[in-house]
């Protein structure tokens, strides 16, 4: 049963400790509020301000488990203040693990952080959870995936469009890396994990994949530079770092160029034509 006062007092005191600068907003020269608006945690958290602001004052319906999800996410709460969410709107938490979908407050302050790079959190399967700005103009919107196709590697053996940002000659390598990943992954979780039903499906579904697995290969690491071919700036060479959150299975990935290069010149001109043309 949801705790409507318990819940709008959450809310609000969550909302008041968060600071602009905490979800990578600007503060402004006259701003009194104490904490976030109600309008700007409602658009962190892609709901309308007045449902937002009905969960505050103890009013609307239940929140569904995805708009439960959605707030925890838009206020950056920690897994155990996620869990409290839950339960305050009458749910039962979610499970916690490799398959969990919430980005930890640490892990989002850092992306929010990097609005002039092209950055992601992924899960171990591939599976984009956020970007920055420039991360969408560079590969597209991968976060609009749903089922299977979440994830990058299951798209690159069942989807051809997946394959267009990349170089002709690198196909090879990505299949080999991607059933390589993959097959470390079902090791990992085991039989009947969320990892073995994708290879099943890809088994089903893809010849290029069968041959791959057939293979066994294991522990094909990305190359040092990835290699775009970019609808609207061209060919770009970028490297990627990653920065892992263990406790989720959840990696930051952010691509640089090197400074002065001219995909350095590409990724800033990126910047300012934005998304128009970025396929996934």
């Amino acid at each position: 049963m949801i705790d409507r006062p318990g819940l709008a007092g959450f809310l609000r005191r969550r909302r008041e400790a968060l600071q602009p600068e905490d979800v990578g907003l600007p503060r402004g020269v006259r701003r009194r509020t104490r904490g976030l608006r109600r309008e700007e945690v409602a658009a962190l958290c892609h709901m309308s301000t007045d449902y937002y602001s009905r969960l505050e004052q103890e009013r609307g319906p239940q929140p569904s488990e995805q708009m439960v999800a959605a707030i925890a996410q838009g206020l950056h709460l920690t897994h155990d203040e996620r869990d409290h969410l839950f339960r305050l709107a009458g749910h039962r938490p979610p499970l916690r693990g490799a398959s969990g979908d919430h980005v930890g407050p640490g892990m989002l302050r850092i992306l929010d952080r990097l609005v002039d790079t092209p950055a992601e959190v992924v899960t171990e399967l591939g599976e984009t959870l956020r970007q920055t700005p420039l991360g969408v103009a560079l590969v597209g919107d991968l976060t609009r995936y749903t089922g299977p196709a979440r994830s990058i590697g299951y798209r690159w053996f069942t989807d051809p469009a997946a394959r267009d940002l990349h170089p002709v000659e690198d196909h090879h390598f990505y299949s080999r890396m991607y059933a390589s990943g993959l097959r470390g992954v079902v090791a990992r979780r085991g039989p009947g994990s969320h990892a073995a039903r994708l290879a099943d499906l890809l088994l089903e579904r893809s010849q290029e994949f069968r041959e791959r697995w057939a293979e066994h290969e294991v522990g094909i690491r990305p190359r040092p530079l990835k290699r775009y071919e970019h609808p609207v700036v061209g060919r770009l060479e970028l490297a990627c770092q990653v920065l892992l959150d263990a406790d989720e299975s959840h990696h930051l990935l952010v691509y640089t160029a090197e400074p002065g290069s001219e995909s350095h010149e590409k990724l800033r001109l990126l910047g300012v034509v934005g998304a128009a043309g970025a396929g996934a």
